[in-house]
């Protein structure tokens, strides 16, 4: 019988470049391969792992929603569903949720609502929304308009009209963008991830909420990667106490399932009406079972946790020989290494720690409840190979 690698090369369409591990199994912060080797996991899935593999109150939820129901028709009501929509309403003060499967589902979500919410209420013609260049919002043809980066455009032109995008920390710029265009919204990462890990500054994200508020423009916050305490704080906007009228989610939201939500505050909760949008699996029982035992395990003090993390990370890799910078917030880290990032990476592999890359940075975004021993671990060899030196 021919084995995964094999299997894999001869009958998946190869979409992604892989790293030469084959993951059977794992156990919170560690995962093992088919030899048994063991990897500290610095990736958690693309910082969707929130708590790890496998973890047991996670896996407790799954199966016994399992038992129940694997999924129902969102004809009807299932209490999962229900339960997850108003625990994330009570973290974050929004008023109503849609579910989806994706970051990317999640986003497209919120472009419709934003036409339709100016359709509305500004006129037909009122419907760009602005991005950040830089920025990563999705791989359908949509988010990929959005997406303000031309190497994702190239090879599916023409993008998908309707959107315009902005320089980072360039208010005047957006202000430009305003008043040339007829938009309907922003659309914007309060932390770049697949632009390198990018935060943007609390003073530039006042801004550009207060100026959405000038000009009766839309605020959505893309929560795809920084959202569910992956920052620091529930939602990553929070830190910046801005308010938004749109907020995605995803990623981390399943603790390892497909599951996507788009919240609305009270100016949009009601713009979304019976048939003008749906999704299949969206709000799937399965999914929802296990998002209520990762969401409600998110509270003040675990969210204090991870900030301490983060700190660890910062204060152990900051001016290190070999790292040239540490970027981000909480537990979504981008660290500029000296040399090729991509042999950084593979060298990483090699001495049993999973990380990440993200547009010529090193990304690391453990489970979120990485043992300090383990983070320990995986910081040293992070460490040591950026200094050249001998593990």
């Amino acid at each position: 019988m021919a084995d995964t690698k094999s299997l894999d090369r001869e009958y998946i369409v190869p979409t992604y470049k892989r790293y030469d591990v084959n993951i059977v199994r794992g156990s919170g912060a560690l995962l093992y391969d088919e030899t048994g080797k063991e990897y500290v996991d610095m990736g958690a899935g693309i910082a969707t792992n929130s708590f790890g593999a496998c973890d047991p109150v996670w896996v407790a939820a799954v199966e016994e929603q399992l038992g129940k129901i694997q999924h129902a028709s969102n004809l009807y009501y299932t209490d999962p569903c229900a339960k997850l929509a108003e625990l994330l309403c009570e973290k974050t003060g929004m008023k109503k949720v849609f579910f989806c499967n994706s970051g990317a589902e999640a986003n497209e979500c919120a472009i419709k609502t934003a036409r339709k919410w100016a359709a509305e209420n500004k006129g037909e013609e009122y419907f760009t929304v602005v991005t950040m260049k830089n920025s990563f919002h999705g791989r359908t043809l949509a988010t990929l308009a959005a997406t303000g980066q031309d190497v994702f455009h190239k090879d599916f032109l023409p993008v998908t009209p309707g959107f315009a995008y902005a320089e980072p920390e360039d208010i005047d710029g957006l202000r430009s963008v305003f008043e040339d265009q007829k938009c309907a919204a922003v659309l914007l990462e309060t932390v770049q991830g697949e632009g390198g890990v990018r935060p943007l500054s609390t003073e530039y994200l006042k801004a550009v909420s207060a100026l959405c508020e000038e000009y009766n423009v839309l605020l959505m916050i893309d929560e795809v990667q920084t959202g569910n305490g992956r920052c620091g704080y529930f939602c990553s906007y929070m830190e910046h106490a801005i308010e938004p009228d749109v907020v995605t989610t995803a990623k981390g939201l399943g603790g390892g399932l497909p599951v996507g939500a788009v919240l609305f505050s009270e100016k949009t909760a009601g713009v979304l009406t019976p048939g003008t949008h749906g999704s299949t699996f969206g709000g799937n029982p399965v999914c929802c079972a296990g998002a209520v035992s990762i969401v409600s395990r998110i509270d003040g003090d675990f969210l204090a946790s991870v900030r301490a993390k983060s700190k660890k990370i910062f204060d152990t890799l900051s001016d290190k020989p070999g790292i040239k910078g540490v970027y981000g917030r909480g537990l979504l880290v981008g660290v500029e290494v000296e040399g090729e990032p991509a042999a950084f990476i593979n060298k990483c592999i090699e001495k049993g720690v999973l990380v990440l890359g993200a547009k010529g940075r090193v990304r690391l975004a453990p489970p979120l409840n990485i043992p300090d021993e383990l983070l320990d671990r995986a910081l040293a060899v992070i460490t040591k190979i950026a200094a050249g030196e001998e593990i």
